[in-house]
């Protein structure tokens, strides 16, 4: 999944029921039925296979400053039968993000297109992995449809990685764009994008079709992206969100962080330098939270002061934005940043 971020947070593992068709092994098939026998494998299929059989890793207790409350009110109700009435699937469900109560109660939710599975096998990510469904289509138009019936001033639109398709899913990405414009034509739209890794060059196309903001998320420090984030490479998502600043100066660019996974104050600062040389305008740091034991273990939790601290620092670097506490996710108070953005860019020329 493109990470969200990220924004997986979830401490218990969920399972799927498998709908494959699995031939008995011949020891046990009488040999009068061999060739003949088939039985419905019914087995739960684990959300990932690549993990399972690693060693389980230790589960910190979370302070008292990461606990959120369960969602029960109205407005959450009301935003999830607008999402599963329009067969759609959202981060915010699938990496279990904590903040699902209080964004759904505002109706922001934010898109997941192109499926609920992975080809990346991320160890932060609680996204599905495995093998994908073929793209749907009538997505695009269905979330167009979504996206108006909430009424959204600004939503996000992320994805799974597809490293199966040629275009690793941009010109869904523009689709999925287009379709929001035809059906809310205020609404201003962020992106959430994967790297596009070997995909050559058809990220212009994602760029061409002019987000508000594209944002793609570095996730952790390079030392850490072997073990963290092994199927993408820190200088190619460095260089892509570069890239949209060479083809379109007048996008946002924006990108994310999570701490507690081992790295270094130093560490951080110097990833901050980088995304200021690519010209990077919104910085997220949130606190990572670990799906299962089977996913990286939490290193330590990261005081509120030391967001704070992380906070001034970046914006002394020149960043138009920054969002930095325990809970921030990429899409967490994504409009109300939008519109503080907007604004510090707008003070930034008229200085």
């Amino acid at each position: 999944m493109v990470s969200d971020a990220s924004d997986s947070a979830t401490n218990s593992c969920l399972w799927q029921h498998s709908h494959a068709v699995a031939v008995l092994a011949e020891s046990t098939i009488p040999r009068h039925l061999d060739d003949m026998a088939t039985i419905i494998d019914t087995k739960p299929k684990h959300r990932h296979p690549e993990k399972r059989n690693r060693p389980d890793t230790p589960l910190l207790r979370k302070p008292d400053w990461i606990r959120v409350k369960a969602p029960t009110s109205k407005g959450y109700a009301a935003t999830r039968e607008i999402v599963k009435s329009k067969g759609l699937v959202t981060v915010c469900e699938e990496a279990g993000c904590p903040n699902i109560g209080e964004c759904w109660d505002k109706k922001h939710a934010t898109m997941m297109i192109m499926g609920d599975t992975c080809t990346r096998a991320c160890s932060f990510c609680n996204v599905i992995t495995g093998k994908p469904q073929p793209l749907d289509l009538d997505e695009p138009r269905r979330v167009g449809l979504a996206v108006a019936e909430m009424g959204l001033e600004h939503v996000v639109i992320t994805s799974v990685d597809r490293d199966d398709l040629e275009d690793g899913g941009a010109m869904h990405f523009v689709n999925t764009i287009n379709a929001i414009r035809e059906s809310s034509l205020g609404t201003t739209i962020e992106i959430l994008t994967p790297d596009f890794l070997r995909k050559d060059g058809w990220e212009a196309k994602v760029i061409d079709a002019k987000p508000d903001v594209f944002n793609h998320n570095l996730e952790t420090v390079p030392r850490l992206y072997l073990n963290i984030r092994p199927g993408a490479r820190y200088f190619h998502s460095l260089r892509l969100l570069e890239k949209v600043k060479d083809r379109d100066p007048s996008q946002f660019t924006k990108s994310g962080l999570m701490v507690g996974l081992g790295e270094t104050k130093e560490e951080v600062m110097q990833v901050m330098d980088d995304m200021r040389s690519a010209g990077i305008d919104f910085l997220t740091i949130g606190q990572y939270l670990q799906p299962t034991r089977k996913h990286a273990a939490v290193d330590r939790y990261v005081t509120p002061e030391e967001f704070a601290a992380y906070e001034e620092i970046a914006r002394a670097k020149g960043f138009l934005m920054v969002s930095a506490s325990p809970l921030t996710r990429s899409s967490y108070h994504a409009g109300e940043d939008f519109a503080q953005l907007r604004a510090a860019r707008a003070a930034q020329i008229t200085a």
